[in-house]
């Protein structure tokens, strides 16, 4: 049931990814704007990034088998990868066109049905966002929750791109257009960056962090009145559960509160 959840979001996902596109995509055509065009980018990162989660939550949904104990879990973590991976791409090619708009200033062309367009989509990817932050959280799906924060990203990053448009015409300055799209362009490189550490501290199976670990260790505090006690407590976060490594007399049996034990 969770698995299923979490695909139906994944394609919710596309579904709005595919509606975004054709708003930005046709609000750079109207406008000329390299700030609009770098807001097009974004959701065709997205749409790859939602089929890449569609394929990993499926990955991720199958049971343990014997080459595979511990499940498919980390699945989730290669469509994260895959996403940060592509955002850094995307940001490259939006300098690159910022870079030579900056060379050669144009005038931008029908500003005001341009930059409706690009808040309509602006408009879906935020509430798509607060929908899969929500959901990640409650499925725990760090690929839910890494797209939710990418689209939130998006989001911050439509307003201060139609900021361009609007300035533009007020200024007379063109080269603020291009300057703006050089904002977004390192705006988006510090949310891949983010993500692909995130995904390599969950394939290093990072620990519990330090107050989750001081619950458990609280919890297993209990047990030294009943003359069990226990030592090099090692923790590793698995995505659905976490897993305590521990060491303890072999009469004991214990089950860990935190998710699954290996002892």
């Amino acid at each position: 049931m969770r698995n299923s959840s979490a695909r139906f979001y994944a394609f919710l996902s596309v579904g709005a990814a595919v509606l975004t596109i054709a708003l930005k995509a046709g609000a750079y055509f109207l406008t000329g704007s390299v700030g609009l065009l770098s807001d097009a980018a974004e959701p065709g990162v997205n749409l790859v990034a939602a089929l890449v989660a569609t394929w990993a939550l499926t990955l991720a949904a199958k049971p343990p088998d014997e080459e595979h104990a511990f499940g498919h879990s980390k699945a989730e973590y290669f469509s994260s990868g895959v996403e940060g991976a592509l955002i850094l791409v995307a940001a490259v090619s939006i300098a690159v066109a910022a870079w030579e708009r900056l060379l050669h200033p144009q005038p931008l062309e029908q500003v005001g049905i341009g930059l409706g367009l690009s808040l309509v989509a602006t408009a879906v990817n935020g509430g798509l966002a607060l929908v899969l932050l929500r959901a990640g959280r409650r499925l725990r799906s760090i690929t839910l929750r890494a797209d939710a924060h990418h689209l939130l990203t998006d989001v911050w990053t439509s307003v201060g791109v139609v900021l361009g448009p609007i300035f533009v015409p007020l200024t007379g300055w063109l080269v603020l257009d291009p300057l703006i799209t050089f904002l977004v362009a390192v705006n988006i490189v510090w949310t891949g960056v983010k993500l692909l550490r995130e995904t390599g501290s969950g394939l290093l199976d990072a620990s519990l962090l330090a107050a989750e670990q001081r619950i458990v260790t609280d919890i297993f505090a209990g047990y030294y009145l009943q003359g069990i006690q226990f030592h090099a407590l090692r923790t590793r976060v698995a995505l659905f559960t976490s897993i305590c490594l521990l060491s303890r007399p072999r009469t004991e049996k214990l089950v860990c509160p935190a998710g699954s034990c290996a002892l």
